[in-house]
């Protein structure tokens, strides 16, 4: 899972009264993002009662958002540019909430003025230090800007070369300048470091060390009671495997068919097809690729929504959450923090 690939995301379903969103919306877009992530350590449960929903919401900055959530604003009918491959243009080391000692890669000369773009890199991260709470965090220690075109993949978070438990964000800065796109990126890359990291998934240094040996990765999986994600054998209290037995223990095996598939043409129609049998459970086509991403998917809609009421498969999960204090008081100030952070929309 150290490059997954996501569409904006389908979050019409929500849209009632939210508090401080944005999320961009529309599964035709050859919209890319990615993932794969670390847990920062959980927060001890809440002592006192969260702000209420209404405390939350920062209604200057509602329709704007919700115009780019729905698909209906100008990004909306853009079309994708894309490179053969990602570029790397230059990685920070990340020191709490600082970042220094730029590291310049080899570029054509086309990218050379993003890549000398600092006070832009700096006001990326600058806003991502904003509304993710430090102690959640901890883990990342590098921040590299790519890009691989236009309107394509916008962000990553995926574990270091040396270390299983240290990550490093990774932002396609050609994508990042409209931060009301950019929000529902680092949340949905944010459940990955939630629900991934150490402290959730002790990591597989077996596969961590041979990536590429399926033997070794088979044999990890057989030994794990729990459900195992790429990083390893998930805890039996952690997020991911408490989601997992809720929502995708009747689902695996059609899962696991499809996506032991190798022909990704094929695997992509089966998963489409999987999508349109299931869509009722899913907010989202790529919450449909994996319970990672479903969790991811949930999440965003847990930060920027209200509480769903119904009783759908879909919107049970966005209320899976709340079934954990330490996260209702981390969406708290996850959403105060974007209400203060983000910026006005300019079109």
């Amino acid at each position: 899972m150290n490059r997954l690939k996501i569409l904006l995301a389908a979050f019409a379903l929500f849209f009632s009264v939210l508090a401080c969103q944005t999320f961009a919306d529309d599964e035709t877009a050859e919209e890319e993002w990615t993932t794969v992530t670390e847990a920062p350590a959980t927060e001890a449960p809440a002592t006192e009662a969260p702000a209420s929903e209404d405390s939350l919401v920062c209604p200057a900055l509602i329709n704007q958002v919700m115009e780019l959530a729905s698909g209906t604003g100008e990004e909306a009918e853009t079309v994708p540019t894309k490179f053969d491959e990602e570029v790397t243009l230059v990685t920070y080391t990340v020191n709490g909430d600082e970042i220094s000692d730029p590291k310049l890669e080899s570029v054509s000369a086309d990218l050379e003025a993003l890549q000398a773009d600092e006070a832009a890199q700096k006001q990326v991260w600058e806003y991502y230090a904003a509304i993710i709470p430090a102690d959640y965090r901890t883990s990342i220690v590098e921040y590299s800007i790519f890009t691989d075109g236009m309107y394509n993949t916008l962000a990553s978070v995926v574990q270091t070369q040396n270390d299983p438990e240290k990550w490093a964000l990774q932002i396609d800065l050609a994508d990042s300048n409209n931060y009301y796109i950019l929000t529902p990126t680092l949340l949905h890359e944010f459940a990955h470091l939630l629900s991934l990291g150490s402290n959730q998934i002790p990591p597989s240094l077996a596969v961590f060390n041979n990536p590429e040996d399926n033997d070794i990765y088979l044999k990890e999986l057989s030994a794990c009671p729990n459900y195992f994600a790429t990083e390893g054998c998930a805890k039996p209290d952690s997020y991911i495997n408490a989601f997992y037995n809720q929502f995708w223990a009747d689902l695996h095996d059609e899962w696991s068919a499809i996506n032991r598939e190798e022909d990704p043409n094929k695997r992509q129609e089966q998963l489409d097809a999987f999508y349109t049998k299931y869509e009722d459970h899913f907010i989202s086509s790529y919450a449909a690729t994996s319970p990672e991403e479903d969790l991811a998917e949930s999440w965003s809609v847990f930060i920027i929504n209200t509480k769903a009421e119904g009783d759908s498969i879909m919107e049970q999960k966005n209320r899976f959450f709340y079934n954990y204090p330490e996260l209702v008081e981390l969406r708290s100030k996850i959403l105060n923090n974007i209400c203060t952070a983000l910026p006005e929309y300019e079109k």
